[in-house]
């Protein structure tokens, strides 16, 4: 059978590891493979129940994909960024201002109120279905290779997983698969993101790149890359580093699981910073699948859980005043850049407030 010839992308030469002594979060692994059998389902249930209680964040490895694949996805990650002109990036921008979708570019111009840099980063968002919306020249030939890594991401990463947040609440296996339907409405989707910085904007935010915060969605699946910027705020209040796994990925919980689960299984407050001093001068680039539940999903708890009877629920809103996932995503997605953010009573902390809720940002 003849081999099939990948279009041509320029290779992403990615920054080797850093050598700093980090002090780095202990994450659990997750051996995804083991979740083929019945045993193995038990055994990963009890390891991911720990790993979401105790840090929130994981790794997961052997996932399906070879490091020539994730080598080959990093290359097209970069395209969106190094082979799209500015003016072409306009034409492709997102309308978050406008109507909350995320779809397309997001560029490095925010600033807040107060005329401060706010979280630089430009970003590509791309829809679960890649057949949704144009898409700059540059990427057209590379559709198909990004479908594909899409649906890799959502059923053979995802799926698991939710299978097994499923099992540890001691509900059906596919209680939160079915609630994270790929055919119907939301906004779950693959983001490429590039961190540019200039000295002067490293000055403006105490080297802070993306304050601290939580996703909005439910499991935020990060390909590790070597750059070591990303940091989680433990339990006790401390920031750690996470450290590089070589094609492993960096999986988190995040705020509509929080609704979910009762509290049970909250969101990790995490960041991004400036990178260790000896990868000061290289690009980090990331490559992000952003899950989140359908969009006429209530973010109500999920009361027929054994488990969370047993621990009792923590509701963030009262039930009747909880969002829609399609709510919940649009006002977080709009929120962002317009909030006026007031001073919490925790010192470092501003907050704002998004359907009743307190949305925490940490500086």
């Amino acid at each position: 059978m003849p081999s099939i010839t990948l279009p041509y992308v320029p290779h992403y030469v990615a920054a080797p590891p850093t050598k700093e002594n980090l002090e780095y979060a202990d994450l659990a692994i997750i051996d995804i493979s083991k979740a083929s059998s019945e045993e193995g389902r038990a055994a990963l249930a009890i390891e991911l129940r720990e790993a979401l209680l105790n840090f929130g964040f994981f790794y997961v490895v052997n996932h399906g994909y070879s490091q020539a694949q994730t080598a080959r996805m990093f290359d097209i990650a970069d395209v969106p960024f190094s082979a799209v002109t500015d003016s072409e990036k306009q034409i492709y921008a997102s309308t978050r201002k406008q109507n909350g979708v995320l779809q397309g570019y997001t560029s490095v111009q925010y600033a807040d109120n107060d005329d401060r840099v706010r979280d630089q980063l430009e970003q590509y968002c791309i829809s679960r279905d890649v057949t949704k919306r144009r898409h700059p020249e540059a990427l057209v030939p590379l559709l198909p290779e990004i479908q594909e890594f899409s649906n890799h991401n959502y059923f053979n990463v995802l799926h698991p997983i939710l299978r097994l947040i499923a099992r540890s609440l001691e509900l059906p296996e596919d209680t939160l698969v079915n609630k994270h339907v790929s055919d119907t409405a939301g906004e779950t989707a693959v983001r490429f993101i590039n961190y540019p910085r200039t000295e002067e904007e490293e000055a403006k935010t105490k080297n802070v790149w993306l304050k601290g915060h939580t996703d909005f969605g439910s499991i935020t699946i990060l390909w590790s890359q070597p750059v070591a910027a990303l940091q989680i705020r433990t339990r006790e209040g401390e920031w750690r580093w996470i450290r590089h796994m070589e094609n492993a990925l960096v999986v988190n919980a995040g705020d509509a699981l929080d609704f979910l689960t009762g509290g049970y299984y909250k969101g990790t407050i995490h960041r991004v910073v400036q990178p260790a001093v000896d990868q000061r001068n290289y690009t980090r680039l990331g490559a992000f699948y952003f899950a989140m539940p359908n969009d006429d999903i209530k973010l109500v708890p999920m009361v027929e859980s054994p488990v969370l009877q047993r621990v009792g629920i923590q509701r963030r809103c009262e039930d009747s005043e909880a969002p829609m996932m399609e709510h919940w995503r649009k006002a977080r997605t709009m929120a962002y850049d317009h909030s006026k953010l007031k001073s919490g009573k925790e010192k470092g902390i501003e907050e704002e407030i998004i359907h009743g809720v307190i949305i925490k940002h940490y500086n």
